[in-house]
């Protein structure tokens, strides 16, 4: 009975531990604390699930307790700003549902933040997410304006009931644990200042240590990102969640080799690419340096895609490191509870860019970028 007792706790504590997908054991090495896995569902919103997801994993580090921000509210803002946006370009604007997570973090320095419980963004028959309809509504809006070539006094009040027929209403005031709020006054009790967070790229056509526009489509306001070295970049990933801060990761995931079902991304090398992609069993995986990440970045197979949160290292049951990664597409669609495990050789191959806080970066990389 003594043994079979000691078996069961090894067990169980081997459980909490370790995962699995497929042909892969997990074991957990470093994890920092997150929110439960939420669900974008028929909406391009990613960047606002995972840089929310962020802002949540900042919170609980820094002692405010679990809070569920609303996605909607930033989306909806960023929506009017894309309106705005492409009107001045003449109708040569990005009004696709994507962004980055900048857009989030200067959404919540100038409008503030809501609870999910006070703003859910639907206003229709679903119980979740679904922009086909509205985004099809905002760029037949926004084509209208640029055809008039004026925006008249009743375009704000237009575009306002747009996003209040699919969003619904923002409050001007919520009650939430028993006190009342207002967007930016409930931003400000949270604490978080949105200066702290910067958002890093690595990319050789421009130079390292230094501020550059990236050129992705879902950069539309021409954002600003710090651009260092591979291993730099990677240091960077590795000492933030070493230290208990969450990343927020963008990147490519239209790579077979991204299986967010088998709940794994890796980068095979082509030899072994049809047995790596059957995800029964580790395959060698390609060793991406610089260059090869450069490559992939200017012939566009390394594109901006989705943005997730980066909340823990794992290892493989061959010693191989991987990127603990919480998604936003749900917590059924993979035997994982909606997370994955991205490898190293992934990572720095598909990565475009992480935010961060400061503080998280190492000290002899920030002395480089005079932080």
């Amino acid at each position: 009975m003594k043994k079979l007792l000691i078996a069961v706790s090894i067990l169980l504590l081997s459980s909490a531990f370790t995962s699995f997908a497929q042909g892969y054991i997990f074991t957990d090495v470093v994890k920092v604390p997150a929110t439960p896995v939420k669900n974008q569902a028929s909406s391009g919103t990613c960047w606002s699930y995972a840089t929310a997801a962020f802002i949540e994993s900042e919170l609980l580090r820094n002692g405010k307790g679990e809070h569920d921000i609303s996605e909607m509210f930033a989306v909806r803002i960023n929506y009017l700003n894309k309106m705005n946006d492409n009107y001045l370009r003449r109708g040569n604007g990005n009004l696709g549902q994507g962004s980055l997570a900048h857009m989030f973090t200067n959404i919540v320095k100038r409008h503030g933040m809501i609870p999910q419980e006070a703003y859910n963004g639907i206003n229709y028959q679903s119980e979740l997410n679904n922009h086909r309809e509205l985004n099809k509504y905002i760029t037949a809006f926004s084509a209208a304006a640029v055809e008039l070539k004026q925006k008249s006094p009743q375009y704000d009040i237009l575009a306002e009931s747009i996003l209040d027929t699919y969003l619904g209403k923002v409050p001007e005031k919520f009650n939430y644990r028993g006190k009342e709020y207002t967007p930016l006054s409930f931003a400000s009790e949270m604490g978080l200042n949105m200066d702290d967070y910067v958002e890093i790229t690595s990319l050789s056509h421009i130079p390292f240590y230094e501020k550059s526009v990236i050129e992705v489509p879902d950069n539309w306001d021409f954002g600003r990102f710090w651009n260092v070295p591979l291993e730099d970049f990677m240091a960077i990933i590795d000492n933030s969640l070493s230290n208990g801060y969450a990343v927020c990761w963008d990147g490519d995931v239209s790579e077979k080799g991204f299986s967010h079902k088998n709940g794994v991304a890796i980068n095979p090398v082509q030899e072994n690419i049809e047995e790596a992609l059957k995800f029964e069993k580790i395959c060698k995986e390609i060793s991406v340096d610089q260059k090869i990440r450069q490559t992939g970045y200017e012939n566009f197979t390394t594109t901006d895609d989705h943005l997730m949160l980066l909340t823990g290292i794992s290892k493989d049951q061959n010693g191989n490191k991987y990127y603990i990664t919480k998604n936003s597409w749900g917590t059924e669609r993979n035997s994982m509870g909606g997370y994955l495990n991205m490898s190293e050789s992934f990572v720095r191959a598909k990565s475009i860019s992480i935010m961060v806080h400061k503080n998280s970066i190492p000290k002899e990389i920030r002395k480089k970028l005079n932080f």
